[in-house]
């Protein structure tokens, strides 16, 4: 699959979101140092000359804040960044009164160095504090760059974790901070991935630890990692009932899957066709849910199958009377395996054959 060309190489920052209820913060490990972390004062300083030499840099004063009286705001000279010139509302302070950088100018330092280093496209991930960080990164990641990077910003909104409905405290230790490692090690990590990713960056998430440990169609991991296992256990009862049939990836191939025209099966097959079309739109949107929507939604379409199989036997994956239509059957249920497979792959999650 082809994808356009700023999409080719990334280079993600991330800031986790907050709770109302209890914050969720991923804990760097000790080994691990963020390139915004190795953005010294020489790099600023670097950036701040270079800035200067393209007339982007000026000495001047800033109105008030909304909301700030005259007598509240230090009207003094300022060393200020042309961040109108770039879509910002406002132009913006790069040294403090008291000498030292501004986080913005450490902001400034940070995306010229991804971009210098190859990177046109380039994501931060905010919490629903830092919206007003949309447009003001949006024009450092173009004065940098010659218009040529593009800073995509999501921003997160708040999650509230919840137990019988209630407000959860996970630790006495620490209060109502909560670290991601306590979250992966109450639920496990494919609960976590799945479900931050399980709804669009920008909406509220309720993360309800009684929901997401029940093996029902409630439980959105589950469902999803149910059908893959389902779609597994329909090559074991093969095995079992029809020994005989050859299902190699070869055999599968040589399917007749015109055989496969009940309504119920060409429902399944369009959900399955729609599957590049969702990985490419997720890419060049920067939106992993959409995968994570997708993958549901397969899993909903097979698992109406398999009920329908039931009802009618006649749709059942292995037929004994008709070897063909098992065939083209376990193709097409091979196919679905692998899509689920890929898609969990993708959203760092597991695809079980077997669940307990």
């Amino acid at each position: 699959m082809k994808l356009p060309n700023h999409s080719q190489r990334f280079a993600p920052f991330t800031s986790g979101p907050t709770s109302k209820v209890a914050r969720v913060r991923i804990r760097q490990p000790p080994n691990r140092i963020t390139a915004k972390r190795r953005t010294h004062s020489g790099d600023i300083k670097e950036t701040l000359d270079w800035l200067r030499e393209q007339g982007l840099v000026y000495q001047g004063t800033l109105e008030a804040p909304k909301g700030k009286t005259p007598e509240e705001w230090e009207d003094r000279e300022q060393t200020l960044f042309k961040a109108t010139q770039f879509g910002d509302d406002t132009d913006r302070a790069l040294v403090k009164s008291d000498g030292s950088y501004t986080y913005f100018a450490a902001d400034i330092a940070y995306h010229r160095n991804k971009y210098l280093r190859g990177y046109n496209s380039q994501i931060v991930v905010l919490g629903a504090d830092h919206a007003g960080y949309i447009k003001r990164l949006g024009a450092a990641g173009k004065a940098v760059s010659g218009g040529e990077a593009e800073v995509d910003v999501k921003i997160c909104q708040l999650v509230n974790l919840l137990r019988n409905g209630q407000p959860a405290k996970m630790s006495k230790r620490s209060g109502n901070f909560v670290t991601m490692a306590n979250l992966v090690e109450e639920v496990g990590q494919d609960v976590v991935r799945f479900i931050m990713l399980f709804r669009r960056n920008e909406a509220p998430l309720d993360f309800d630890f009684d929901l997401v440990t029940q093996q029902t169609r409630d439980n959105p991991v589950f469902y999803v990692q149910y059908a893959h296992a389902r779609a597994c256990s329909a090559f074991r009862n093969a095995a079992r009932d029809v020994p005989e049939l050859d299902v190699s990836p070869d055999s599968l191939k040589s399917a007749d899957l015109s055989l496969l025209s009940h309504p119920a099966e060409l429902t399944l097959l369009k959900v399955m066709g729609q599957f590049p079309r969702a990985i490419e739109a997720a890419a060049v949107a920067h939106e992993p849910h959409r995968v994570a929507f997708y993958v549901h939604e397969l899993a909903g379409a097979f698992n109406a199958f398999w009920t329908k199989g039931k009802e009618e036997p006649q749709l059942r994956f292995v037929n004994h009377e008709d070897r063909t239509i098992t065939l083209a059957r376990l193709a097409m249920v091979n196919a679905v395996r692998q899509i689920l497979r890929n898609g969990l792959g993708i959203l760092g999650v597991s695809a079980p054959d077997e669940l307990s």
